[in-house]
């Protein structure tokens, strides 16, 4: 059993803190909203982000920050990229000197181009850090479906820590060195996975959800191994795994805004009314960055940038893309 304070209710967030209070630890959810944290409390379950899902009693819910992780021994910090930097600075006080934090946000810094690791250590005093990433849609999780992902830290006995207090039977985790690969999978699938969804939005097939998919995990390699990543990480559960999951799974935020865009939505109407983040849509600014930055050849993330930020058509964006200059796979 260990103290546990999960940081951001978000479906991520409050899926892994009912999986942590099954397994016996004694778990704070924190909320950013106080009248939000409230009504959590009362109802026992997360009606925006984690509807359905009852939360067992034994997960408080605050939005008092120093009543969070007051006597944690684990934070997990899952609280959307574009707001975590602002979250820890919130955060003084924290045990981040001796407490196990594991990262469980996907995504990069836009202006500092920083990886989540990367940030959550520039921003906080932080000595034992694990990533946790891998396909895993936070709806299919709280239910019980067998879920794979991995736990990454460049200190084996960290990992391994991580992979100890999350692991269950119908919850695996495997562990592995490499974060640098582990968290751009997890990041750069979800432009992709925007990409996936026009397909669908435009009413494609299963061809060019195969090409989407295949290509895609080529950019994100070919970024990755510039970056100082394994190859080989990207062929397992948070490169494919997670790629497949996000670009097939209707559950999937990014997938969505992506389909709606296919279909001739405006992105203010797509972005409007939102409640849960699609994590892409801002990580796609960052990886036309990287791209340029290590000049590494990226189509499809441009694409999806190019139609988000610079109002490129879908139909455009295909015939660009089909057109370009032939050349060896």
């Amino acid at each position: 059993m260990r103290r546990v304070t999960v940081l951001g209710d978000g479906g991520w967030g409050t899926c892994l803190a009912t999986l942590l209070a099954a397994g016996g630890n004694p778990v704070v959810l924190w909320s950013a909203f106080p009248q939000y944290a409230a009504e959590i409390q009362r109802r026992r379950e997360n009606i925006k982000f984690l509807p359905g899902v009852p939360i067992p009693t034994s997960v408080k819910i605050t939005a008092r920050l120093q009543e969070a992780w007051e006597g944690a021994e684990v934070l997990v910090v899952a609280v959307p990229s574009q707001y975590l930097r602002e979250v820890l600075k919130r955060c003084e006080g924290a045990p981040w000197d001796r407490a196990l934090t594991v990262s469980v946000v996907k995504g990069i810094e836009p202006n500092t181009l920083l990886r989540m690791s990367e940030l959550i250590r520039s921003a906080a005093p932080v000595k034992r850090l694990v990533v946790l990433s891998g396909p895993s849609i936070s709806y299919e999780v709280a239910r019980g479906v067998p879920t794979t992902v991995v736990a990454a830290s460049q200190d084996p006995a960290l990992a391994q820590e991580a992979q100890a207090l999350f692991t269950t039977e119908q919850f695996r985790v495997y562990t592995s060195a490499d974060v640098v690969g582990v968290e751009l999978g997890g990041a750069l699938k979800n432009v992709i996975a925007i990409a996936s969804g026009v397909a669908d939005g435009l009413k494609f097939g299963a061809n060019t959800k195969a090409a989407l998919v295949t290509r895609g995990l080529v950019e994100i390699s070919r970024l990755g191994v510039a970056m100082g990543a394994r190859v080989e990480t990207f062929y397992g559960l948070s490169g494919l795994g997670d790629l497949v999951t996000t670009c097939f799974s209707p559950h999937s935020r990014n997938r969505t805004v992506g389909e709606k865009l296919g279909q001739g939505a405006a992105m203010i109407d797509i972005t409007t009314g939102m409640e849960q983040v699609a994590e892409g849509m801002v990580t796609a600014k960052s990886v036309d960055a990287l791209a340029r930055k290590h000049k590494v050849e990226m189509p499809i993330c441009s694409a999806v940038y190019q139609l988000l930020y610079e109002g490129k058509s879908p139909n455009e964006a295909v015939r660009d893309l089909m057109l370009r200059d032939p050349k060896p796979e």
